[in-house]
């Protein structure tokens, strides 16, 4: 099995309306998103990924 990292897509601009709407005080994880955008990347798990992939091969 082959696995390639995918860029973190943008979250849709309806799923963005309904979760502010959802949530119209705000929610710290939404504002998280928001403000900052993308924690991790699937790069930033690569070594580690492959290391325990390779392990139970």
């Amino acid at each position: 099995m082959s696995m390639h990292p995918h860029p973190i897509q943008p979250v849709p601009e309806n799923t963005a309306q309904v979760a502010h709407l959802a949530f119209p005080k705000g929610n710290r994880y939404i504002t998280l998103r928001d403000e900052i955008g993308t924690l991790f990347t699937d790069e930033d798990f690569s070594d580690l990924l492959f290391h325990l992939w390779s392990i139970r091969n």
